[in-house]
C-alpha cells in the first residue's frame, strides 16, 4: 500500500507530493493530461518555435514563495529571468505609471500628489517580504503569524477594498489605475473585501522579488517540481484520468489537486460542495509576432507585464461586466511579453505575446476584436505585427484544464469572504468528510496563484491527520 496518492499534477499537487515525499512517504501522482503542469504549461500553440504559456506566465508569488524556498528547484533546471520593469500601466497620452523594483521610481511615475502617499503605504512592509508572504499566504487556522504586529497592521490595510484604498489614498488617475489593475488579478469586483490586500501584496512582490518569468516557459516550474519529486522517490503517471477513487491504487491518504466538485464526484462525497461558487472567466489570446508590440509608452516596451485599460473606472466596469454576466465591451487586459527577456520563447527576431480579458463564466463569445481594438489604443499598428494567434475562451480553457470550471482560472470565486473561506467554512479547509481524502488545489487557502502554498498547507494537514 502507498502512503499517499496525489490526483492532479499542477503546482499545488506537485508541491503536496514533494512535501510528503520529503517526509519519507511513498507517493505517486496521477495526472489526466499527457504532461504535468496544470496551469504551468508551455506549448507551441501558434507556429513552430513559438513557445507560449496557455495559462500562467509571470510569477511574482512564486520566485520567493515560502513553499518553494526550501526546495532546490534551481538544481532541477528552474531559472528566473527579470525584465527591466516588472509592470507598466500605459495611458493614451503616451505616458505610463510603472511598478518598478524601486519604490522611488514607482512613486515618481504617479506624479507629485501621490508619490509620497505611495511611499507611506508600502513603507511599513517594505523589506519584510519573507515574513509578510509567509503570514499572508498561510491558512488563518494555522497558529499564530510569525510577526503578529506587522500582520495586524497589514491586515488593517488588506481587508479594505481596492476601491476604498484607491479613493482614500490617492488623488490622481495614474496611481488609482495602477492599483486597480493590480487588484484585478483577483478577478473580483474592486469593491470586494480583501481586494486592496491583493493589490498591495503584488506591489510589495515587485519591489522585493520582481515579477519574473521562468526561462523556457512556465512548464519549467512544473518540470523542476517533478524532477525533484522523482529524486525523492516519488512516481508520476500521466495520461491517467481518475473517474472513481477505486481507479487508484490503495493508499493511506488521497490528495486532490482538483476542483471541489470534481473531488466530490470522484470520492463519492455527494453534494458536499453544493454551495461552492465559481467565478468569472477570461478570454485568452496567445500571439506569434513579427516584432515587439509597438507600445506608445516607452516604459511598456521594457516591462514584462503590461496592463491595458487605464482608468480606475474602466477597470472596475470591465470586472463588473464579467461578474454580472455581460459581454465585454471595453475589456481590461493583463498582458505579458516574456520574449523581450527570454530569447528561448521565439525564433530569432520574433516574439510571443500573452493577453487575456475578463468575461463571464461559461461565456461562449469571441472577444478577439474587442481585445485587439483595446491593444491598438496603446500600441497602434499592433495587428500588422501578428503572424498567428491562438484563442481560448471559457469552453476551451475548461477543456484544457478540468479545474477551470466554466473557464474560472482561479478555481473558485474570490468575491467577498470567499478568498478566506475556501472551499467552505471549516477548521481544516483541506480535509473532507472522508478521513483519507484531502483537497490541495487553489480552491483552498490561500487561493489562486502559482505559489504552491495550498499544496504546502494541505500536505501538512495530511501529515498531522494521517501520519503523525
Amino acid at each position: 500500500m502507498l502512503d499517499a496518492v496525489v490526483v492532479g499534477a499542477g503546482p499545488n499537487g506537485l508541491t503536496a507530493a514533494v512535501e510528503l515525499a520529503r517526509r519519507g512517504l511513498a507517493v505517486e501522482v496521477f495526472e489526466a493530461a499527457d504532461a504535468i503542469g496544470g496551469g504551468t504549461r508551455t506549448e507551441e500553440l501558434t507556429l513552430p518555435g513559438f513557445r507560449h504559456d496557455p495559462c500562467s506566465a509571470v510569477h511574482p508569488l512564486a520566485v520567493r514563495s515560502p513553499a518553494f524556498a526550501g526546495m532546490p528547484l534551481d538544481l532541477h533546471g528552474l531559472e528566473w529571468i527579470h525584465p527591466e520593469l516588472p509592470l507598466a500601466h500605459p495611458f493614451p497620452d503616451g505616458t505610463a505609471a510603472v511598478l518598478s523594483r524601486r519604490v522611488g521610481e514607482t512613486a515618481a511615475s504617479f506624479g507629485p500628489r501621490d508619490a509620497g502617499r505611495y511611499r507611506r503605504l508600502v513603507a511599513p512592509f517594505h523589506g519584510r517580504w519573507d515574513t509578510v508572504a509567509a503570514d499572508f499566504l498561510r491558512t488563518q487556522w494555522d497558529g499564530l503569524p510569525r510577526d503578529p504586529v506587522t500582520y495586524a497592521r497589514f491586515g488593517l490595510v488588506a481587508a479594505q477594498s481596492a476601491g476604498l484604498l484607491a479613493r482614500t489614498r490617492f488623488h490622481d488617475e495614474k496611481a488609482r489605475g495602477l492599483f486597480a489593475g493590480l487588484a484585478a488579478h483577483g478577478i473580483a469586483p474592486l469593491s470586494g473585501f480583501g481586494t486592496g490586500g491583493m493589490a498591495l501584496l503584488f506591489a510589495l512582490a515587485a519591489h522585493e522579488c520582481g515579477w519574473p518569468v521562468p526561462r523556457g516557459g512556465s512548464q519549467s516550474i512544473a518540470d523542476a517540481l517533478g524532477s525533484y519529486l522523482r529524486e525523492l522517490g516519488g512516481v508520476i503517471h500521466t495520461g491517467f484520468e481518475v473517474k472513481h477513487l477505486d481507479d487508484l491504487p490503495p493508499a493511506r491518504a488521497f490528495v486532490f489537486d482538483t476542483s471541489p466538485t470534481a473531488l466530490a464526484r470522484i470520492a463519492g462525497l455527494g453534494d458536499a460542495y453544493r454551495n461552492f461558487r465559481y467565478g468569472p472567466s477570461v478570454f485568452k489570446i496567445d500571439y506569434a509576432l513579427d516584432a515587439p508590440v509597438p507600445w506608445t509608452a516607452e516604459a511598456a516596451r521594457r516591462a514584462g507585464t503590461v496592463h491595458v485599460g487605464p482608468t480606475f473606472g474602466e477597470i472596475g466596469e470591465a470586472l463588473r461586466a464579467a461578474v454580472e454576466g455581460d459581454d465585454p465591451a471595453v475589456p481590461f487586459l493583463i498582458t505579458a511579453q516574456p520574449s523581450i527577456v527570454d530569447p528561448t520563447r521565439a525564433p530569432e527576431g520574433k516574439h510571443t505575446f500573452w493577453v487575456y480579458g475578463h468575461v463571464p463564466n461559461g461565456w461562449e463569445g469571441d472577444a478577439t476584436e474587442v481585445i485587439e481594438r483595446q491593444i491598438e489604443r496603446f500600441a497602434p499598428g499592433f495587428r500588422d505585427r501578428v503572424l498567428a494567434r491562438a484563442t481560448a475562451g471559457p469552453p476551451e480553457l475548461a477543456a484544457r484544464n478540468a479545474n477551470y470550471v466554466g473557464g474560472d482560472i482561479a478555481t473558485g470565486s474570490v468575491a467577498g469572504l470567499r478568498l478566506l473561506l475556501r472551499p467552505r467554512l471549516a477548521r481544516v479547509p483541506y480535509a473532507t468528510a472522508h478521513p483519507a481524502v484531502f483537497l490541495c488545489s487553489s480552491a483552498t487557502p490561500p487561493g489562486p496563484g502559482v505559489h504552491g502554498m495550498s499544496g504546502h498547507h494541505a500536505a501538512r494537514a495530511v501529515w498531522r491527520s494521517v501520519f503523525a
